[in-house]
């Protein structure tokens, strides 16, 4: 009954996820288009999905993505786009079309020693905070415009940028906040890679006439 339910219940979210993303977008103030203005990184990476269900995380291998990040730092303004696609062939699309798009801007601020974010995104509008050096960072926001039949409407975000390793953590959580207390919907645990601009010696990859055709 509890799996029907959720059925219903993603089959609401998705009509809601593809209608919102196809309106919901931040107008840019200029008009622009520049490369060497800022700080960039690209990440790639991969999400393993989870449904709490009978009070413990199930793994839910068809809501899987890939994604990717084109994160811009400023000084203490960061622009983000993440694109996702998820690729599992038995994929229902319950949580919107396989490949989304979205759109994170940061402003951080200093407050009794403690750095602490504003977030305007094109899911909805939060708060955060890290460290100085943005190595471990927490983020949390109510979803815009959902459905009250919706499993979820807030989203916390907790992030361990591992530098030296090259690795961003990740986090997603989907969860419903009623009467202050926190109910468990989904989360999706992330590890992505990331990429810097660079010179290259050769070319990184030649055709092999080997290989035989897919």
């Amino acid at each position: 009954m509890k799996k029907t339910i959720l059925l219903i219940s993603l089959g609401i979210l998705s009509a809601w996820s593809v209608r919102a993303m196809s309106k919901k977008a931040i107008i840019p103030l200029t008009t622009q288009v520049v490369v060497e203005d800022t700080y960039t990184i690209i990440w790639n990476g991969t999400s393993i999905a989870y449904h709490f269900v009978d009070g413990n995380w199930e793994r839910a291998a068809n809501y899987d993505y890939q994604f990717s990040v084109m994160q811009k730092r400023y000084d203490n303004l960061w622009k983000s786009v993440k694109t996702l696609h998820r690729m599992h062939p038995d994929y229902d699309w319950k949580a919107g079309e396989r490949d989304q798009t979205m759109y994170f801007e940061l402003a951080f601020s200093s407050r009794n020693d403690s750095v602490i974010s504003d977030l305007t995104s094109s899911l909805g509008k939060g708060k955060g905070f890290t460290d100085k050096e943005f190595r471990k960072q927490t983020i949390e926001f109510k979803v815009d415009d959902l459905s009250s039949f919706v499993p979820y409407d807030h989203m916390r975000i907790t992030q361990e940028y591992k530098y030296e390793e090259g690795v961003l953590s990740e986090t997603v959580f989907l969860f419903k906040l009623k009467d202050g207390k926190e109910i468990p919907f989904m989360k999706n645990e992330e590890k992505a890679y990331f990429y810097m601009k660079g010179k290259l010696d050769k070319a990184p990859t030649t055709f092999n006439n080997k290989v035989s055709k897919p």
